[in-house]
């Protein structure tokens, strides 16, 4: 039976082209549902694992939640927020034409090949799988002889706190013990992960780097700084810089990880986030106290950062991580966020592909590795008009696609 039908827009995919589910209103985590929720935000964590496709009144493609849900391989719909309140019980998503149906007739379909061809194995160098949980290890890993493409796993220390049920703000306020308490959990988090590396591979944490808007969303004791726009506010590099307390904890998280895994520690490496120039990298890793045999790379996602890059590198910069989707908001003053200026915030823009081969010829010619972020759908465009980097990086669920053979594909 056919019924009504709701005209949304694909933020992202998953892996089927149609979905059948029944609609969760509640914020709760309810496994198998579809969750409707007007925006996506830190506090919906739990619910947003756990369902098999989000549907959302505003956001934009390369949001934060956004990309949690893009690694992890589920699909999230926007919608008209006038449509939501319709969405109730059971409903089927068409992923194939961003349609919802209330009354629903199934047809699964095959989902399109990545991008404007297809990339194999072979284009993604020395790639870096953009992962939320330690699920996410073993399914590149279970991808047959091709895992062994992947050389690293980046985490997001935030991500890393939600999927564990920590408030980083609260612990870090809370004084010596909350702080001490806050980095054992977080090492006994990465102990888990380096537990599920093939051998070569490392893991690369990303330090926290929680906006004050996620941050309200899970902190239920500290005071969080209300932003007018968050995203040029207090946080990445800028905020480690200003915090003692984070210091102290990331010591207790390297203390704890050397006691747990010895010399295998080493498989673990640290990143700085939201970083503008070569003073600030050498002034956060004067300011965190790190051994010396401890690797910092660094994240280029402003075109600060970008016009630095020589710097960085000269500074010290172990390794580069080309932060595609910050760059692509900050170099054409569209909110990755914001759907109203959706058709603006355009990944394959030419200003936006010069800043990246700019970065990738500078790490080439100090002799620092490189790798740049790619959505799924933008790798073959990428490969086409970019220099060759050391490697890409892609989220879990678009890069086993890549990895897998075409027999398990079809299979």
């Amino acid at each position: 039976m056919n019924g009504r039908r709701i005209q949304g827009f694909l933020l992202t995919g998953g892996t089927r082209a149609t979905l059948r589910g029944t609609c969760n209103r509640t914020g709760h985590p309810e496994a198998g549902s579809i969750l409707i929720a007007p925006q996506l935000e830190a506090g919906l964590y739990d619910a947003i694992v756990a369902a098999d496709a989000v549907v959302c009144g505003g956001g934009g493609q390369t949001g934060h939640m956004q990309s949690l849900c893009r690694g992890r391989g589920i699909p999230v719909l926007r919608v008209d927020e006038a449509d939501l309140p319709a969405l109730v019980g059971e409903v089927v998503l068409d992923l194939a034409d961003g349609t919802i149906t209330l009354a629903p007739d199934p047809a699964p379909a095959p989902v399109p090949p990545l991008g404007d061809r297809a990339p194999t194995v072979d284009h993604l160098g020395a790639a870096c799988a953009v992962i939320a949980d330690f699920q996410d290890i073993r399914t590149v890993n279970s991808c047959g002889p091709n895992a062994a493409r992947v050389d690293c796993f980046f985490i997001r220390e935030e991500f890393l706190c939600l999927a564990a049920g920590l408030s980083p703000f609260d612990a870090l306020d809370g004084g010596p013990a909350e702080i001490a308490r806050y980095g054992r959990a977080v090492a006994e988090r990465l102990v888990a992960f380096v537990g599920e590396l093939l051998p070569g591979q490392r893991l690369v944490l990303r330090l926290l780097d929680l906006r004050s808007d996620h941050a309200a969303s899970v902190t239920e004791q500290s005071a969080v700084a209300v932003e007018p726009n968050p995203e040029l506010g207090l946080h990445g590099a800028r905020w480690l810089l200003g915090s003692a307390p984070y210091r102290d904890a990331l010591h207790t998280v390297l203390d704890t990880l050397r006691d747990r895994l010895g010399d295998e520690a080493a498989r673990v490496h640290l990143s700085v986030p939201f970083l503008n120039d070569a003073e600030e990298y050498a002034q956060l890793r004067a300011h965190l106290e790190l051994p010396a045999d401890v690797p910092l790379s660094a994240f280029i996602e402003t075109p600060a950062a970008v016009h630095a890059t020589p710097g960085i590198c000269a500074a010290g910069a172990s390794e580069l991580f080309v932060g595609v989707k910050d760059l692509v908001q900050f170099y054409l003053a569209a909110d990755r966020g914001n759907h109203l200026v959706a058709d603006s915030y355009q990944t394959r823009h030419p200003a936006v592909l010069d800043g990246v081969r700019r970065i990738v010829e500078a790490a080439r010619a100090a002799g620092t590795p490189v790798r740049v972020f790619s959505l799924g759908s933008d790798l073959a465009h990428y490969l086409d008009r970019l220099p060759v980097p050391d490697g890409y990086m892609m989220c879990t669920a678009e890069l086993t696609r890549v990895l897998q053979p075409p027999a398990l594909l079809a299979a």
